[in-house]
């Protein structure tokens, strides 16, 4: 998994636990992001592996209901949180290797946390 997918320390930590779970009901995991706040937040976005077709409302129900319930035993996140789970979407990140190779010759923002050559992130 690289650092795309969960950068944060918490992030990763929660995606070592997610991430077998739904790997197992053969999706792959595209990005983990927890959020702090006064109501904090778990967004994870899973997608079926290349060529499989696209993740439905129903599969992110299924995947929600699922790590949900190993969150519940493993309870790595202290308090009350919502969890989201969704597809990629047309807006999706590149977070994999192989999401760089996939769409390879389109146009991609490209959205940085420091200033490049005096330029604002």
């Amino acid at each position: 998994m690289t650092g795309l997918v969960a950068k944060a320390s918490m992030d990763k930590r929660l995606a070592e636990i997610v991430e077998p779970t739904i790997r197992a009901m053969g999706f792959e995991l595209v990005r983990l992001r927890f959020m702090g706040g006064k109501r904090p937040r778990l967004q994870i976005m899973a997608d079926r592996p290349e060529g499989a077709g696209d993740i439905e409302v129903d599969d992110c129900a299924q995947i929600s209901r699922a790590v949900s319930a190993q969150l519940d035993v493993e309870d790595p996140i202290e308090g009350e949180y919502n969890l989201e789970v969704s597809s990629p979407g047309i807006d999706r990140p590149l977070t994999r290797l192989k999401d760089f190779a996939t769409w390879d010759g389109y146009v991609a923002r490209i959205e940085t946390n420091e200033m490049i050559d005096g330029r604002d992130p």
